[in-house]
């Protein structure tokens, strides 16, 4: 097994990681005063430089806009950008439009590559991944109400979905429904491409998460579709098949996700170092002598290290070996990083007392926006108890 990064890889990622740096990271402060119009102008024309450094969308291949990594690159690159909560949109591989371009790359037909991919890798559109209901649990995806009923020509679609990232100002949305509620549990739904500017679409609200609504890109919205007519022609792959295209989507996301969150936690041990050395309990006394704070940044860096490894790992399994080999690892990295992500992230905070609760740093940010990481893509219980399960299936001898 070897991690070893090759020279050009080892100097983008650099170059990179500074432009990050001295670049995007001094945009947060317009994200953290709401001063949205202000930031999204600014994100454009970052968006333009990255596009003229060959930089843009390194999750999809040149033949689809993108600038083309491997999936243990692309996970290298996301621990970079992971550092701002703007580095991924600036590049843009932000989710849900970097998941929803990679299942259209590879279920789309060449109309809807045309209309909706196209458009999308551009960095010209924005799209929504409409699959949590809040009559249902998220930890069992494949229950929901959402259904999309055949006339003739048409899809009628009828549901309620929630938590729906970037929904506002979102041109379309990849909707799971039942399509045949007779079917296996695992067959019954498929992915529809739903325009949101149809009858029968509504943004209902931006869900407000410990307070803050957001809004574009920052968001989680709700959103009711009422006789909600799509042409049939909308159907993404088969009809069917929602429910492992859903799990094929995820299991790269997962990598994606946990390196993200491991730039977070390097981001987070920065803050706490920095603020360590100037900070003075009294004349002469800073926090760094406290041997407290030496143990946070301490634990902090070990459980970096540990998760990363098992990350890096994990996504040179996927490569070599393909995703069923590693599906026990994807389980364990996804509830095992975000809880190192949630415990560095907590430590930074605490060093920082009542400034790391506001606004004027970018740790309660992390703490409000990321502690959901431990929910979606199923929950930390969920993972958990599919690690057990596996484990104990081959103890028996099954």
């Amino acid at each position: 097994m070897n991690f070893q990064i090759d020279p050009e890889l080892s100097a983008r990622l650099e170059q990179v990681r500074s432009y990050v740096i001295e670049q995007v990271q001094p945009l947060e402060p317009l994200l953290l005063a709401g001063e949205w119009d202000a930031l999204y102008a600014a994100v454009e024309e970052h968006r333009a430089e990255v596009r003229r450094r060959g930089w843009w969308a390194p999750n999809l291949p040149p033949e689809e806009g993108g600038s083309g990594e491997g999936l243990v690159a692309l996970g290298l690159l996301s621990e970079v950008l992971g550092r701002s909560p703007l580095g991924h949109l600036v590049f843009g591989c932000q989710a849900p439009d970097a998941g929803n371009a990679e299942l259209l790359a590879a279920h789309g037909t060449a109309a809807q590559r045309e209309r909706f991919l196209e458009p999308l890798a551009r960095g010209e559109s924005r799209s929504c991944f409409l699959m949590t209901e809040p009559e249902f649990a998220g930890s069992n995806p494949t229950e929901m109400g959402t259904t999309a009923v055949r006339d003739g020509d048409e899809f009628v679609i009828n549901g309620h979905k929630w938590f729906a990232t970037a929904a506002e100002g979102a041109r379309f949305g990849i909707c799971m429904a039942v399509t045949d509620p007779d079917a296996d549990k695992y067959r019954r739904a498929s992915m529809i491409l739903v325009e949101t500017d149809r009858p029968g679409y509504r943004l209902v609200r931006n869900i407000p998460v410990m307070g803050h609504a957001g809004q574009g890109f920052f968001t989680h919205g709700e959103v009711r579709m009422e006789n909600l007519r799509v042409p049939a022609e909308n159907l993404l792959g088969e009809p069917g098949a929602g429910f492992a295209m859903a799990q094929e989507r995820l299991g790269p996301g997962r990598i994606h996700h946990c390196m993200r969150w491991l730039g977070i936690c390097r981001r987070a041990i920065d803050e706490l170092l920095a603020h360590a050395l100037r900070r003075e309990i009294k004349p002469g006394l800073p926090l760094a002598k406290m041997g407290t704070v030496q143990d946070w940044i301490a634990e902090s860096a070990a459980e970096v290290e540990a998760a990363r490894a098992l990350v890096l790992m994990t996504a040179w399994t996927i490569e070599q070996e393909g995703f069923r080999a590693a599906r026990e690892r994807v389980s364990m990295i996804k509830f095992y990083t975000a809880n190192v992500m949630q415990r560095v992230v907590d430590r930074a905070l605490q060093a920082h007392g009542g400034l790391g609760v506001t606004d004027d740093r970018i740790l309660a940010f992390f703490f409000r926006e990321e502690r959901a990481a431990r929910i979606y893509d199923g929950p930390d219980e969920v993972h958990r108890m599919a690690v057990a399960r596996r484990m104990l299936k081959s103890a028996a001898g099954a």
